[in-house]
């Protein structure tokens, strides 16, 4: 990679630029990453959906880079160090765009740029160098030969020294000496800069006469303040004199920022701007290594996903777990094991109301969802092909079913998924249709497995309709004349009455779920009886 074009995600300047092109990009909506409960796992001030990816290329070139962070923490801490500086600098650019001030013309602003420009890269070039024989990944190399030889350079060690001694002037200004010219009514006519000073003036109150044990009027003693800083003056009125005061500063050092400005000013804005366009990776690549980190403190594996092409479809998982729900529970989360293959493309999961069924669904999406971000995946071992999209079908909220009602509002949605979802996609469908009779959500659920089962995409339906998992060998009959994938069943399990959360590939058995659930809260008629029988009460 050029040097121009370092990057902590992305390989070359085409994948970057394809990146960018939402044609290339997985459909993974930011809608879908909050119902997955991505969202709230890696909370970035622009979203998500930037940075999805299938190609093979730039997911291996980002398991390295996050490879580096989670095997060097000094790496980690660089990184730390560095994001609120180049922050500080971003900031003070839109300062200057919202206030109307170019930043080229307004040469306070520009000695202060400079400066967190130097910090910014003697932070990192020391960090960087620090860690580089250990480093192994191609970005992290290429960042660090950027900083070592940005902060080596004549150019750049010129800049610090005569901003070191541009600087020393501008920050021992503690205060400013004005003089005012008076017409006859005393009132201001002209007004100016005297002196600037190396200390703060004395508010001249009595208190800090009898501090400094002198009640002697000196030149740095106040005899009368500025109303306009007043606690009860307008915020304009202090902007006002504010102003004036930082124009009067502007015009002092003019002269002295002047005669370098022309020379350096390219210099500086280029390589903040490499800096400022290398923040959002740097911000991305921060939160995934502070979530790794969270989820092996909590004990919990990750593991690098193997890569296979797209066209195999492929999803094999050992010891899967949500890493939403691991981090908000204080029980440890029950880890399974599920595989897509050609026996079964589409699973249909029935099992008992909170049984597992949504967490183990938003788990295998979150698999795949950060797969495509470069990321350890929360599993014990995975190998899987990328996608082309991930489509989720999750209850909504009642306000979004008013003009359509709750059945129509979900067939809306159904339709929009089926306009966009290829073999190639995922989707994932969680108690879809359970705003409708069952005998009737049945029929439409049975048709939209089958049109799912026919384009060949891979995914779950979740749901507590028993009857449609009945029916998946018809469903199988229909969809394969068709040249569709299989359809086959999982269960969440319960044991004695308890939810295992535990999925197993197998037939389910809606009476066993509701005798156990029924025996467990003494619903079951031995158990009525034995409510509705009893002794009476002795006097």
């Amino acid at each position: 990679m050029e040097q121009s074009s370092v990057s902590l995600l992305w390989p070359n300047e085409a994948a970057r630029l394809a990146g960018t092109d939402k044609a290339h990009l997985p459909n993974i909506s930011e809608k879908v990453c909050e119902e997955l409960g991505l969202s709230d796992l890696l909370p970035l001030s622009g979203g998500l959906t930037d940075y999805f990816t299938a190609d093979p290329d730039v997911i291996l070139y980002r398991q390295e880079t996050l490879a580096d962070l989670a095997r060097l923490p000094a790496l980690s801490d660089t990184l730390a160090r560095v994001v609120p500086i180049l922050c500080d600098i971003r900031e003070l650019r839109h300062l200057d765009r919202d206030t109307g001030t170019n930043a080229g013309d307004s040469y306070l602003y520009s000695i202060t740029e400079i400066e967190l420009y130097v910090q910014a890269v003697d932070t990192l070039a020391g960090g960087l160098s620090a860690v580089v024989s250990e480093s192994l990944s191609p970005a992290f190399r290429a960042l660090t030969d950027r900083m070592t030889d940005l902060a080596a350079s004549d150019g750049y060690q010129s800049l610090k020294a005569r901003l070191a001694d541009l600087s020393s002037h501008v920050h021992e200004v503690k205060s400013v000496t004005v003089g005012v010219n008076l017409d006859a009514a005393c009132r201001p006519t002209e007004a100016g800069v005297i002196s600037l000073n190396a200390e703060p003036f004395k508010s001249g109150r009595l208190l800090d006469k009898i501090l400094r044990m002198s009640f002697k009027n000196d030149a740095m003693t106040c005899i009368a303040p500025l109303t306009p800083l007043g606690k009860k003056q307008s915020e304009n009125r202090q902007e006002a004199l504010s102003g004036a005061f930082k124009g009067a500063l502007e015009d002092v050092f003019r002269s002295s920022v002047k005669a370098w400005r022309a020379i350096v000013g390219d210099y500086v804005l280029d390589n903040t701007d490499f800096l400022l366009k290398l923040l959002p990776e740097i911000e991305f690549v921060s939160r995934v290594s502070a979530l790794e980190k969270r989820l092996t403190d909590a004990g919990y594996p990750l593991t690098t996903p193997v890569l296979r092409p797209m066209a195999e479809k492929a999803f094999d998982a050992r010891g899967l777990y949500n890493p939403d729900v691991a981090l908000r529970i204080d029980e440890k989360v029950v880890a399974n094991d599920l595989t897509f293959d050609d026996s079964a493309r589409i699973y249909v999961l029935t099992g008992p109301n909170r049984g597992g069924k949504s967490v183990i669904t938003c788990a295998v999406g979150l698999a795949q969802a950060m797969t495509a971000l470069g990321m350890r995946v929360a599993a014990e071992s995975l190998t899987v092909s990328p996608v082309d999209g991930i489509f989720t079908h999750f209850p909504e909220g009642a306000e979004d079913t008013i003009d359509k009602g709750r059945l129509g509002e979900e067939c809306a949605r159904l339709r929009e998924i089926f306009e966009e979802v290829t073999g190639d996609s995922m989707i994932l469908l969680d108690e879809s249709l359970s705003s409708t009779g069952a005998f009737e959500a049945s029929y439409i659920a049975a048709e939209i497995l089958t049109g799912f089962a026919v384009v060949g995409c891979r995914g779950i339906f979740s749901t507590h309709l028993h009857e449609l998992a009945s029916a998946v060998p018809e469903i199988n009959e229909r969809a394969c004349a068709k040249g569709g994938v299989r359809i086959d069943t999982l269960v969440a399990g319960i044991e004695e009455g308890r939810r295992s959360f535990l999925i197993k590939r197998a037939r389910p058995d809606g009476r066993s779920y509701a005798r156990d659930i029924a025996e467990k809260y003494g619903l079951s008629l031995d158990g009525i009886r034995a409510l509705t029988h009893k002794e009476p009460k002795g006097d």
